[in-house]
């Protein structure tokens, strides 16, 4: 069958292994040095190893590929944490210093992408005053600062009379939730379009370059999330202004999973 499936450019490389660490179907692995998909049955093309690439080395292509086997995964996995808990139990050593035997350091096979991970955000005794959620009306309304629509990026139009002269927000569909004011710190006097790399199938770039290249695009903010599946968007929107052959100012704003600005 014609799927999306990875595909790594070796010379571009460095031996890093995060990829293979992020890639919790276990479809890719560090071979010479090198990383390498070893089996195309267990690549899910969701692409988490694609934000954790340091080097640009991961992209995704088209291509005859064996459908992903989702059960020839799990067989894999638990193959895997059978050995890594077999290696785990300590030998007895006849004599010498054992911090001079050499041995083998078995590390727990990855979690995944950690933007999938579970967890409670604790707030400020201040911001829990109130055990009941707020109920919607005047008294708790703030004005909207969405100056179109769409938003999505797969839907908005290249040429639409709203990106003449713009202030351009590129947001990770997740900041709106993580940052409480995001409408008046980002979204305002900005043309907001949002994405998410990970569940949205596709490059975003070429997208991104026709508008930067056919709109008369003031600035660029994009606004991510810490989580490393977020990388991707970044990624495109730089390509995109590197390819649109014009000097846009641009920036890019890091957000917490609670809330918090930790790169501006």
């Amino acid at each position: 069958m014609i799927r999306k499936i990875i595909k790594i450019d070796e010379s571009k490389c460095n031996g890093c292994g995060l990829c293979a660490e992020a890639c919790h179907e276990g479809a890719i692995a560090m071979v010479e040095g090198k990383a390498k998909l070893i089996r195309d049955d267990y690549c899910d093309g969701l692409g988490d190893c694609l934000p954790c690439c340091p080097t640009g080395a991961i992209s995704f292509e088209e291509r005859e590929a064996l459908a992903y086997d989702e059960e020839a995964v799990a067989i894999n996995m638990a193959k895997k944490a059978a050995e890594a808990k077999a290696g785990q139990a300590k030998p007895h050593f006849a004599g010498g210093c054992p911090g001079s035997n050499a041995h083998t350091i078995n590390r727990p096979p990855a979690g995944g992408c950690p933007g999938s991970n579970a967890h409670a955000i604790k707030r400020s005794a201040a911001a829990n005053e109130e055990s009941s959620p707020a109920a919607p009306g005047p008294a708790h309304e703030m004005e909207s600062q969405l100056r179109q629509w769409p938003v999505q990026i797969k839907l908005v139009p290249v040429n639409a009379p709203y990106f003449n002269q713009a202030h351009l927000l590129i947001a990770a569909d997740c900041t709106a939730y993580s940052y409480g004011d995001f409408h008046n710190r980002f979204m305002k006097n900005r043309v907001t379009i949002i994405g998410c790399p990970k569940l949205d199938e596709g490059d975003y770039s070429e997208k991104l370059t026709a508008i930067l290249q056919q709109n008369d695009i003031k600035s660029v903010t994009l606004t991510r999330m810490e989580v490393p599946c977020c990388g991707g968007l970044a990624n495109a929107a730089i390509k995109a202004l590197k390819e649109c052959g014009k000097m846009i100012p641009w920036q890019i704003v890091t957000i917490t999973t609670d809330g918090q600005i930790i790169e501006n």
